[in-house]
């Protein structure tokens, strides 16, 4: 991998392809826009927890900040059962009626179709529940350009625990140091670090309407034609 540092920030500038036998990509903030989730955690949620409390949004927020705080994280963090038991109303549905907000990042498409076309077993690992992936998938088909599709809650673990790893290995067996791994959050990549994972990247604007980072702890790429090179035309 070669890097430039740019604004405190280690861009990727080129993959060396050959080296790489796995491909693992997140999906949220990877090659979907986060900005959806952003929108439905701290806007959808909070407003629509006050409209069934009659509160105030202010003191919807006010009461699932803490609750927020203590799953981050966690598999709870990404359960939808868990928040619809907490919330007290169908968060699914809810997802399901704003799903029109689900959409790609720049370039994640055609980075896909030259992902398919390489040698490297490409492998989508999410943290996403089940069912978010369902309303996800049915939004964008993402499907067609992966040999494998996991949610973390098929593990019974988060990407952030060492578990997800072990088991992830045992479910489909890769070599960690010719595996790539990209994913917008950093706590995940240390972890993968830490289980042995050699190449990874992470998104330097993962909500398209968010700022973006000048200061990674990872390499990092904008968008995904910075490390095209090496990779068939789609």
């Amino acid at each position: 991998m070669t890097l430039k540092i740019e604004s405190n920030c280690l861009s990727v500038t080129a993959v060396n392809w050959q080296a790489i036998d796995t491909v693992f990509l997140d999906m949220d903030g990877t090659l979907l826009d986060l900005q959806f989730d952003n929108e439905f955690w701290l806007r959808t949620i909070p407003n629509e927890y006050a409209r069934r409390q009659t509160i105030t949004v202010e003191a919807a927020k006010a009461y699932l900040e803490p609750i927020f705080i203590g799953e981050a994280g966690k598999l709870n963090w990404y359960c939808l059962d868990f928040w619809s038991r907490t919330l007290g109303f169908n968060v699914v549905k809810l997802k399901e009626q704003v799903s029109h907000g689900i959409n790609w990042r720049p370039e994640a498409r055609e980075f896909l179709e030259r992902l398919k076309a390489s040698h490297c077993d490409v492998v989508l690992i999410t943290n996403a529940h089940p069912e978010t992936l369902r309303v996800k998938l049915e939004r964008v088909n993402l499907t067609p350009w992966f040999d494998q599709v996991y949610s973390s809650h098929e593990f019974g673990e988060p990407k952030e625990s060492q578990l997800f790893w072990e088991r992830l290995q045992s479910a489909r067996p890769f070599a960690p140091d010719r595996s790539l791994f990209i994913d917008d959050s950093e706590s995940v990549l240390a972890s993968a670090e830490h289980f042995g994972i050699k190449h990874l990247i992470t998104l330097r604007q993962p909500d398209s309407q968010g700022p973006i980072r000048l200061v990674t702890q990872y390499p990092a790429i904008l968008h995904f034609d910075e490390i095209y090179h090496g990779l068939a035309d789609s």
